[in-house]
């Protein structure tokens, strides 16, 4: 499947029906180590499926240019990736070399192997494969080895490879320890699932703010299945109070207004999509009314 797709406690919910909407201000991102201290754009992009392109499928390759020139041109900046998305690392590496705007770039991606030897590895792999002196965010994704890999990680950060560290997690998994984690281990961020139809990461979310943590949020859109269950229907109406005009900036929307959030990284390989997702972090967001709002219409369909 490909997806198209800091703490306040959220107000009591409005449910769909007749009440007034309030007019929704941005509320303040919570920001991640990068260089100048530059403010993180809360819309970002994954990699997973999308980038994993064979380096002779020509078509294919110069669609996933398209991707980054629009996401760049809209002002995105966070790319996240890892060693097990196949070729995707090398992908973004090898087209942000051809791209003017690359300069913008928030570079994001992960270590992922049981084994204690192989962690370094990855790193340095990364480093090579984004054609970067230093990446801005390495998780430990999936929590696959957490101890040795955020030892690693600690000691890159020292010596400038690494601007930031922190864990990931998907599919709802693992809060509990993630949030043993947040209580024990130095970090600056997680990475974690968070959409209309998985709410389970809340309480870890905010506990990761609380605790001066940026939240990055991976498969906003439930890889893709949130909208198969809007099908064809037009948004509601109330949906221009947001500054809303299509249903991936309604999923993107309700996330990133979340006051723990910092960062959604949905993921395409469609151009079109593309500026439908960057168009989820212009204009105003919903209020914590508009979002109970928001989320009782989902429960309806």
């Amino acid at each position: 499947m490909i997806e198209r797709r800091r703490v306040l406690s959220l107000a009591a919910a409005a449910v769909v029906g007749s009440g007034s909407c309030v007019r929704a201000q941005p509320s303040p991102r919570r920001s991640i180590p990068r260089v100048a201290g530059a403010a993180l754009p809360p819309i970002g992009m994954g990699t997973w499926l999308t980038f994993d392109v064979a380096a002779n499928d020509l078509f294919e390759r110069t669609a996933r240019k398209q991707v980054l020139e629009r996401f760049f041109t809209a002002g995105g900046g966070m790319i996240d990736s890892s060693p097990m998305y196949g070729r995707a690392e090398r992908l973004v590496g090898e087209l942000l070399a051809e791209l003017p705007h690359a300069g913008k770039l928030y570079s994001a991606t992960k270590v992922w192997t049981a084994f204690d030897r192989f962690g370094a590895g990855q790193l340095e792999d990364s480093l090579q494969l984004w054609r970067v002196k230093a990446l801005d965010l390495v998780l430990v994704h999936n929590l696959l080895n957490w101890k040795a890999h955020l030892k690693l990680l600690r000691a890159a950060k020292e010596h400038g490879r690494v601007r930031a560290i922190g864990v990931s997690t998907s599919h709802g998994r693992d809060h509990d320890e993630v949030e043993k984690l947040i209580r024990t281990q130095p970090m600056d961020a997680i990475q974690i699932t968070y959409n209309f139809a998985d709410t389970s990461a809340e309480r870890v979310m905010n506990f990761a703010a609380e605790r001066g943590l940026a939240v990055v949020i991976n498969r906003p859109f439930d890889g893709g299945s949130l909208f198969g269950h809007v099908g064809r229907r037009p948004l509601p109406d109330w949906a221009a109070e947001f500054d809303c005009v299509n249903w991936a900036q309604f999923f993107l929307k309700w996330v990133i207004a979340h006051p723990a959030v910092t960062c959604a990284i949905p993921a395409t390989h469609n151009p079109l999509h593309m500026d439908q997702n960057m168009g989820g972090g212009a204009g105003r967001l919903p209020d914590a009314a508009l979002r109970a709002r928001m989320q009782a219409l989902m429960r309806t369909l």
